[in-house]
């Protein structure tokens, strides 16, 4: 009896286990089905249901939902008790008995369409991985697939709308044209953190309901919808989640360039964002197993590596490094800038991690998005500047240029720190170029505020923008302290004055290229065009004039003469094929300037 209570016990710890080991793990039934309720083990008796739907005589909607809300019990995982005579010491949490869930994912097939950010395409390299080891199989054909999954964003009410419209399409699938065989539908990433009861009780549009912390779990969630025929869904947050022990099986094994995520979760809470509530807190991958990534993606031939973050250049590791000693390195705020969170102290910070990562292969370019302002301390500075192959481009969300807009957008610094720190660095990286985030029409934004952001843009000038008209968030401290009140012709209207203003303002810097060599990254040909294309260490997307003569492959650099350019990309002529230290020996990341 007492082997059995241990066991039992053992279970249920590893149950929470498998939920990420928070102590407030959830298991939380809207309703649930009969055949669910079996195989659970728990009194069906218990479930709920609407009275519309038992008014009608019609099965209502039920389904199983892991939150982070209350905790489950042991009920909700074992399918009958252990036996006392169960071996459970060397299991793992997939192996041990739960649910009597057979390998539905052996020879079946899944597709995948990603929306949104580079994070969502790294966290589908990292569900790929689970999938394939769990046995199921990648198609690139949707008809046939037994599984199709949306990997979605949430940071916009339009990116929604364009979820909500897909799934409508899916549902046809599912009824019309493969009656006898319904794809299960998914849908992953931030929109699934955000609207998980809505999703399942969307019209039967989705099966599975996964958030950006639970793809572990994926293989049993699946299996799980297939034998209860429920919907079912994993959207609790975790406090340590990284995926580091996971190695992403890319979308596109073709590529020279990938995404490497570092860190997760954003603690800045600025008050238009929904990202700390749909994928939690800061933390960061350990230093050791991002820069043994790095290497293998160098023998690899991988020629270039942006380390992703929702706020990159805060990673904080503060674990045991088997190779790195120092801590603290690069821990300050740039000057003029705060949190309105407590900062933690002590661990390796971006400027060491960056620093690392860039010898490991001298000839492999160096990237980093997407950052804050406020992490960008002179060492920082002095990384990128000292290290040929991290390339010049930096990104420095502005947001807005009125400093009361700031203020109520709680990002931690005024009109004034901000052109600061864009002095300064240029003052230490001359060369540099800068992108950037805009919003039009935040809540209350004035005429006057509106040209306050104008007027930054004119004086920073950019080289990329990614420029938005305020989108209200649920949740959010703006849908909870302010109105959206700017009207939706107003936003419109500043939108396009902004947009103008950039490509006003970019296509006259971008001229100072025009007549001078560039080192471009060749990366193949363009989709639509077939046009040879790469980019340059300033962030621009290069279209090249390849001489019959010479032989360039995808991965290779290229010296280049700049013929001209538009606000968006340059046009070069190819010269010759060159490296990355043989280029810059001759001709110094300097000059261009202000």
């Amino acid at each position: 009896m007492a082997h059995h209570n241990r066991s039992a016990l053992f279970a249920s710890r590893a149950a929470s286990r498998y939920c990420y080991g928070l102590s407030s793990c959830t298991v939380r039934r809207a309703t649930t089905s009969t055949s669910a309720s079996s195989a659970l083990g728990t009194d069906s008796s218990n479930t709920n249901s609407s009275t519309s739907d038992s008014a009608q005589g019609t099965r209502p909607r039920k389904h199983l939902v892991f939150t982070n809300r209350s905790g489950p019990s042991l009920q909700h995982f074992l399918a009958q008790p252990l036996p006392g005579s169960a071996q459970v010491s060397g299991a793992v949490p997939e192996d041990l008995p739960y649910l009597s869930v057979s390998d539905w994912g052996q020879g079946r097939t899944y597709y995948v369409e990603v929306y949104g950010c580079q994070m969502n395409v790294s966290d589908t390299e990292i569900l790929m991985s689970v999938l394939n080891k769990a046995g199921y199989q990648r198609t690139m054909e949707l008809e046939g697939a037994d599984v199709v999954f949306l990997m979605t964003c949430a940071i916009r009410e339009k990116a929604e709308d364009k979820i909500w419209n897909r799934l409508t399409h899916l549902k046809t699938l599912k009824t019309k044209s493969r009656p006898g065989r319904p794809p299960m539908v998914g849908v992953l990433g931030c929109m699934a953190e955000r609207l998980k009861e809505k999703l399942l009780e969307s019209d039967k549009l989705v099966d599975v309901v996964c958030g950006p912390d639970g793809y572990r779990s994926l293989p049993r969630l699946l299996s799980l919808r297939a034998l209860s025929a429920d919907g079912v869904a994993n959207v609790m947050l975790s406090a340590d989640e990284t995926y580091a022990d996971i190695t992403p099986v890319r979308l596109d094994a073709n590529k020279i360039s990938v995404h490497l995520s570092i860190m997760r979760g954003c603690n800045n809470m600025c008050s238009f964002c929904i990202v700390p509530f749909t994928r939690g807190t800061e933390r960061s991958r350990n230093i050791d197993s991002i820069v043994d990534e790095v290497r293998q993606l160098s023998q690899q031939g991988i020629r270039e590596v942006t380390l992703l973050g929702q706020n990159v250049n805060s990673y904080r590791d503060t674990s045991q490094s088997e190779a790195f000693d120092t801590a603290g390195y690069g821990s300050d705020l740039s000057r003029g800038f705060n949190t309105i969170y407590k900062r933690k102290e002590g661990g390796r910070r971006f400027a060491e991690l960056l620093h690392r990562v860039a010898q490991v292969d001298p000839e492999m370019r160096i990237r980093f998005t997407s950052p804050h302002p406020k992490d960008f301390p002179d060492e920082l500075l002095y990384v990128i500047r000292d290290n040929a192959n991290v390339c010049r481009n930096i990104h420095l969300p502005l947001q807005s240029g009125s400093t009361s807009c700031l203020e109520r957008m709680r990002r931690g610094y005024s009109r004034e720190a901000y052109l600061d720190l864009v002095k300064h660095i240029r003052s230490v990286i001359p060369d540099v170029t800068f992108s950037t985030d805009i919003i039009a029409g935040f809540c209350g934004e004035t005429e006057a505020e509106h040209q306050d952001t104008v007027s930054v843009m004119q004086q920073v000038g950019f080289d990329l923008a990614f420029m938005f008209a305020y989108s209200m968030r649920e949740k959010t401290h703006a849908h909870r302290k302010y109105q959206d009140d700017v009207p939706a012709d107003v936003k419109s209207r500043r939108l396009q004055e902004i947009i103008a203003t950039f490509h006003e303002s970019a296509k006259a810097r971008n001229q100072r290229f025009v007549g001078s060599q560039g080192l471009v990254l060749y990366e193949g040909l363009t989709k639509r065009h077939s046009r040879p294309f790469g980019s340059d260490d300033y962030g621009h997307k290069v279209f090249l004039d390849l001489p019959p003569t010479l032989s360039v492959q995808p991965g290779q650099y290229v010296r280049v003469h700049v013929d001209s350019a538009s606000s968006t990309s340059l046009s070069a002529t190819a010269e010759s094929t060159t490296t990355l230290a043989e280029y810059y020996a001759g001709q110094p990341q300097i000059g261009f300037g202000a």
